[in-house]
């Protein structure tokens, strides 16, 4: 009996501390924006590495970065009435041939490699009112005019 604990306490400890150093490397591995392409009026493609995996640290991330991102890669881009819309894909394997069905490919780039698998892992974009929406997977959060974030409930 004793033998068993044993094993078994080894196997959760490796477990653990694996566990633990997969979400510290994940911690310590800054997110990478790799491109970034204009689609249409106010929308804009962003691609990238490393992303937080959580809908909090995803909305803190771009809190925290709006302003370097704008000044360095002139997003977001409003249209005429002030709207905007960026969404963030993860950049995966890189730019692949539009063969395969259902790719995002980007006009602003030649052909054949100018498209990448639709792995969307975040968007942001402006609402009514002046307010802040993000997407993060199946979840919209709102962000009002004073900075309040509330997660919009299943209608």
């Amino acid at each position: 009996m004793k033998a068993n604990l044993k094993k078994i306490v080894l196997f959760l400890a490796i477990v653990g501390g694996t566990l633990t150093g997969y979400f510290l490397w994940l911690a310590l591995h800054p997110v990478e924006i790799v491109a970034v392409h204009h689609r249409s009026s106010g929308f804009s493609a962003v691609l990238v590495k490393n992303f937080p995996l959580t809908d909090k640290g995803k909305i803190n991330w771009w809190l925290e970065n709006r302003k370097s991102i704008e000044e360095k890669y002139q997003i977001p881009t409003p249209d005429q009435d002030g709207s905007f819309y960026l969404t963030f894909w993860l950049f995966g394997e890189g730019y692949k041939e539009e063969g395969k069905y259902d790719r995002l490919c980007f006009k602003d780039m030649q052909p054949p490699i100018n498209c990448i698998e639709k792995n969307r892992v975040f968007s942001v974009e402006t609402g009514r009112n002046g307010n802040i929406i993000f997407t993060v997977g199946d979840e919209i959060y709102r962000m009002d005019k004073d900075g309040k974030i509330i997660k919009l409930k299943d209608e």
